[in-house]
């Protein structure tokens, strides 16, 4: 039977030169990085070199670089810390972001009894800029403004650069969870005046359980976890040094391919977006169909079956070897549906089953017409023969 693998927003598989050059700081590397011997110092100096190199991609300092266990943990280490050591009384977000945010927010919003605003939507699910500066224009409470870069699950993007000096424009703190852009587009974050971002190594190739936040220079926030010194105090507890390794790798060959790899992956989201046009009546959610305002990586579809027929879409999916999503991976376990899809679908559509699936390198053409033949037979339409 052939797989596909179309589930890349979730996670990607890592490179194998990534995988090696773990293998030889496993291999080869076992000192703490807090001890003061020899073995110790040569962990802790190449967890440095890595910092500098990441660093470097984002134009950045190495002391704005601080490794976490991914994007959730540092979405929670900004959120939890603004709000307790910096001052903020508000938080500004949206609907759609990533629970990382939603539930750290709505968390501190309770415990710590401050104001949590959300900004308006437009139809496709971008936020509306101008409600963004009608919330900022009430300067009363020391804000933070937490808008994802890009949609895990629909795609679309914002104009991070835009909004971030408009809500500094206003005194706002501002962080971005770019867990699905970091890797995949250039970031210049002297030019982008965010205070924070998030990112996670998976999403670009890179080992599972490693990130980092940025946190600009002397912005004040204080640890999450306690315990050492790592971290420059930010982040108690030994680093894993071969993630750490692993996640500059990663990124380090996705900038130096970025060129290549995103023309070739936009092709194959264009292909299957072609392709999709011979099911009656799909829909694109979000801004899937518009390249300048969504990202190369993944296509959300609305499929135009019953939803007695879609309760075991999926089932018949992975059973044909197609991996996709239902909604994010972080949801897939639970019987709720897309809390992004809720927000932006009428009632008609949200009865209907929504996929994602998302593209990496590894995909190809012929994973698309497999995948469309899977679909079109699930769905009783005459196979095309352009497949």
């Amino acid at each position: 039977m052939r797989t596909v693998y179309f589930d890349n927003a979730a996670t990607t598989q890592i490179r194998s030169e990534v995988a090696e050059r773990m293998m030889e700081v496993m291999r080869d590397i076992p000192g703490n990085p807090s001890s003061t011997h020899a073995y110790g110092r040569t962990a802790k100096s190449q967890i440095e070199t890595a910092r500098k190199a990441i660093a470097k991609h984002l134009n950045v300092t190495a002391g704005e670089i601080v490794f976490t266990s991914g994007g959730t943990e540092a979405d929670n280490l900004v959120i939890n810390s603004a709000v307790r050591d910096l001052g903020v009384t508000r938080i500004i977000t949206s609907r759609i972001e990533h629970h990382a945010v939603l539930h750290a927010a709505e968390e501190v919003s309770k415990t710590h009894k401050i104001h949590l605003e959300f900004v308006n939507l437009k139809d496709c699910g971008t936020p509306d800029e101008k409600h963004l500066e009608e919330l900022l224009k009430d300067g009363t409470n020391k804000t933070i403004v937490s808008l994802m870069h890009v949609n895990n699950e629909i795609g679309n993007m914002i104009d991070i650069k835009a909004i971030a000096k408009l809500c500094k424009s206003y005194g706002a703190l501002v962080h971005s969870d770019m867990v699905q852009s970091v890797g995949h587009y250039e970031l210049d974050l002297q030019e982008i005046p965010v205070d924070f971002i998030a990112a996670s190594a998976h999403k670009f190739h890179g080992p599972k359980g490693v990130g980092f936040a940025f946190v600009r220079k002397n912005s004040g926030l204080r640890p999450l976890i306690y315990g050492g010194s790592q971290e420059r105090g930010l982040r108690a507890g030994t680093e894993s040094v071969h993630n750490i390794v692993g996640l500059e790798a990663a990124l380090t060959i996705s900038y130096e391919n970025l060129k290549e790899e995103s023309a070739y992956i936009k092709g194959i989201k264009a292909y299957f977006a072609e392709r999709l046009t011979e099911i009656p009546e799909i829909k694109l959610n979000g801004n899937c169909n518009n390249l300048e305002k969504s990202t190369y990586t993944l296509l959300n579809v609305c499929l135009p079956i019953t939803a007695e027929k879609a309760i075991l879409l999926l089932f018949q999916l992975d059973m044909k070897g197609v991996a996709c999503s239902k909604g994010s991976a972080c949801q897939s376990g639970s019987d709720k549906g897309s809390h992004v899809l809720m927000e932006i679908l009428n009632e008609e559509d949200l009865k209907k089953p929504s996929l994602r699936f998302s593209f990496s390198k590894y995909n190809t053409r012929e994973d698309v017409d497999y995948v469309m033949d899977v679909l079109k037979e699930y769905m009783e339409i005459k196979t095309s023969s352009i497949a």
